[in-house]
C-alpha cells in the first residue's frame, strides 16, 4: 500500500483529489446502502414490494441518467457536476434517515441515484484529462481507492447501524458535506478539451452530440461487448453469495463464508491492481489486455462448475469448505479479470471518443452497461431458479462461463480488426490553426 501511495503522489493535485474523492464517496455510500433494506422493512415496517420500489428507483435514476450527467459535464464543466452530485447525496442520505413517509423515501432514493449519474462520468473524464498519457496507470490506482471504500464502508456502517440507522445516514451525509467543502475549495475547475480537429463540442446541440456517438460504430460495438464483463463481476453480489448461503446456511458459518468472498475480492484488488496493470502494459496492447481480462472473468466460474460435481459432505466442516472455497476462488478470479481489464477499458473509451465529449461517452457507456446488468441479473436469477427446480445445479455456471467466452470472442474480434484503435484525426484547417 505504501508503494501505491507513492505512485499517487507522482500525479498532480487534481488527480490525487479525485482518487480520495472516489474513496470517500464509496465509503459513505457503502456504509449506508447495505443496511437500507433492513431499515425499511424492519423499523419502518414497509412491505417487500415497497422496499423493492424504493431501492429500484435509486438504481433506475442513476443508470437512466448517466448520459444526461455526462452531457452536462461536457457542457458546463466537470467540477460543477461533481459538486452537484455530492450536494444531492447529502440531501438524499439525510432524508433517508429523517423521514418515514413513502413519497419522501422515494424522492430521497431518486436523489442519491441522480447524484451518482452526475459525478461519476465527470470524475472519470476529469481523471482521464489530467492524467494524460498516464491514464491507464491512473485508472488502476483509481480502482484501488474505489475498492478500499467498498471494503471499509460496510464495516463502519455495521458499527453505526448498531447504534441507530439514522446515525448512519447522518454520518454518511456529513462525510459527503465535508467532501463537498474540500472539492469546492481545492479542486480546480476543468472542462473537457475541444475536439482534435478544432471543433468546440459545446457549440453543438445535445442531440447533435448524441447523434455523433451513435454514428461511432467502434464505440457502440465496444460498449455492447463489455456488457458481459459487468454481468459477470456483479455475480460477487448475486449468484455467488446465494450459492454460499445455499450450501453454508444462514447462520454464522454462512455469514463468515460470504464475508470471505468479499474480503478476497476487495483485498486482491487493493494489493495487486497496480502490479497487474504494470505487467500487462509492459507486455500487451490494450485490446489484448481486455481480451485476457474477459477470458479470466469467464474462467472464474469453472470452480463453481467443478463444485457441482462434488457431493455435499456430511460433516459441517466439509460442507462449509465446499460453500466457501470454490466461491472465494471464483471471486478472486473475477477480481483478477477486472484488474486486467478495467484500466484499459477506461482508456479505450477515451481513445474511441477521439478525446472529444469524453464525459458524454462515459455516460452513454455506463447507461448501456447498466441496462445490460439489469437484464443479465434477471436472466441469472431465472437460471438459478431453473437450476434448483430441475436439479441441474451446473446450469447458471455454464451459462456465465459461456457468456465470458462470448464476450472474449467479441473483444478479440474488435481488437484484431482494428476497431479498438483511436479514430483517425482530421487535420486542422488553416483558419483554426491560426
Amino acid at each position: 500500500m505504501k508503494g501505491t501511495l507513492a505512485q499517487v503522489r507522482t500525479y498532480e493535485r487534481s488527480v490525487q483529489l479525485l482518487m480520495v474523492n472516489q474513496f470517500t464517496i464509496n465509503l459513505g455510500f457503502y456504509m449506508l446502502m447495505p443496511y437500507l433494506a433492513a431499515h425499511l422493512a424492519g423499523p419502518l415496517g414497509l412491505a417487500g414490494w415497497t422496499v423493492g420500489l424504493i431501492l429500484g428507483v435509486r438504481n433506475f435514476s442513476q443508470q437512466g441518467m448517466f448520459l444526461i450527467g455526462g452531457t452536462l459535464a461536457d457542457r458546463f464543466g466537470y467540477k460543477p457536476m461533481i459538486i452537484a452530485g455530492l450536494v444531492l447525496r447529502i440531501a438524499g442520505f439525510a432524508t433517508l434517515g429523517l423521514v418515514d413517509s413513502v413519497p419522501a423515501l422515494i424522492g430521497a432514493s431518486a436523489a442519491t441515484g441522480l447524484a451518482g449519474a452526475l459525478f461519476n462520468p465527470a470524475t472519470r473524464a476529469y481523471l482521464a484529462a489530467d492524467a494524460g498519457e498516464r491514464r491507464v496507470e491512473a485508472f488502476a490506482l483509481f480502482n484501488v481507492f474505489y475498492q478500499a471504500g467498498i471494503m471499509l464502508g460496510p464495516l463502519v456502517g455495521m458499527v453505526l447501524t448498531g447504534v441507530d440507522f439514522r446515525v448512519t445516514c447522518l454520518v454518511a451525509a456529513g462525510i459527503f458535506a465535508l467532501l463537498s467543502i474540500v472539492q469546492i475549495r481545492a479542486l480546480p475547475a476543468r472542462r473537457g478539451d475541444d475536439a482534435p480537429d478544432g471543433r468546440d463540442g459545446r457549440s453543438e446541440s445535445v442531440l447533435a452530440q448524441w447523434r455523433g456517438i451513435l454514428a461511432n460504430p467502434p464505440f457502440l460495438l465496444f460498449s455492447v461487448a463489455m456488457i458481459g464483463s459487468y454481468v459477470m463481476t456483479f455475480q460477487v453480489y448475486l449468484a455467488l453469495p446465494l450459492e454460499v448461503r445455499r450450501l453454508g446456511g444462514e447462520g454464522l458459518s454462512g455469514t463468515a463464508a460470504v464475508a470471505a468472498l468479499f474480503a478476497v475480492s476487495g483485498l486482491g484488488t487493493i494489493l495487486f491492481q497496480t502490479r497487474v496493470t504494470a505487467w500487462c502494459k509492459a507486455r500487451m496492447e490494450p485490446g489484448r489486455a481486455l481480451t485476457w481480462g474477459l477470458l479470466t472473468m469467464g474462467v472464474a466460474f469453472l470452480p463453481m462448475l467443478a463444485a457441482t460435481a462434488v457431493p455435499v459432505p456430511a460433516g459441517a466442516t466439509g460442507a462449509w469448505l465446499l460453500a466457501a472455497v470454490p466461491p472465494a476462488l471464483s471471486a478472486l478470479l473475477l477480481a483478477l479479470g477486472t484488474m486486467i481489464a478495467y484500466p484499459f477499458e477506461m482508456d479505450t473509451i477515451v481513445r474511441l471518443s477521439g478525446d472529444r465529449l469524453v464525459a458524454t461517452h462515459y455516460g452513454f457507456y455506463n447507461t448501456v452497461c447498466g441496462v445490460g446488468i439489469a437484464l443479465g441479473n434477471l436472466l441469472t436469477g431465472a437460471a438459478l431458479d431453473a437450476a434448483r427446480a430441475a436439479g441441474v445445479s451446473a446450469l447458471p455456471w455454464l451459462a456465465l462461463f459461456a457468456l465470458g467466452l462470448g464476450c472474449t470472442a467479441a473483444l478479440y474480434g474488435l481488437h484484431r480488426t482494428g476497431r479498438l484503435d483511436p479514430p483517425a484525426r482530421e487535420p486542422r484547417t488553416a483558419a483554426v490553426a491560426a
